[in-house]
């Protein structure tokens, strides 16, 4: 899917590699990863000491960026990434 105007900034202003943070009162611990020379990026996260989980894939196209959710609602991803604020440095 076509993600919002906001989605492919707010991921890309996360730092590489593993951070943990804060969405929706929440803890998790989250990895971002960058492949094929920064044309696709993955978005891994799972709260601490609970069960939520975060999985997406964006993938920057000429025709424009293209969400991928993994096997969750989009409108998920995209309010994980609109309330997630990392708190420590990368690993």
């Amino acid at each position: 899917m076509t993600p919002p105007a906001d989605v492919p900034a707010l991921l890309s202003a996360l730092p590489h590699g593993t951070v943990t943070g804060t969405a929706f009162g929440r803890t998790y611990v989250a990895t971002r990863s960058i492949f094929n020379n920064g044309k696709s990026e993955k978005l891994v996260a799972e709260e601490r000491g609970g069960t939520d989980y975060i999985s997406l894939n964006l993938y920057h196209l000429a025709a424009g960026p293209q969400l991928y959710p993994c096997e969750m609602p989009a409108e998920k991803v995209i309010a994980f990434l609109r309330a997630f604020t990392p708190d420590t440095a990368p690993d």
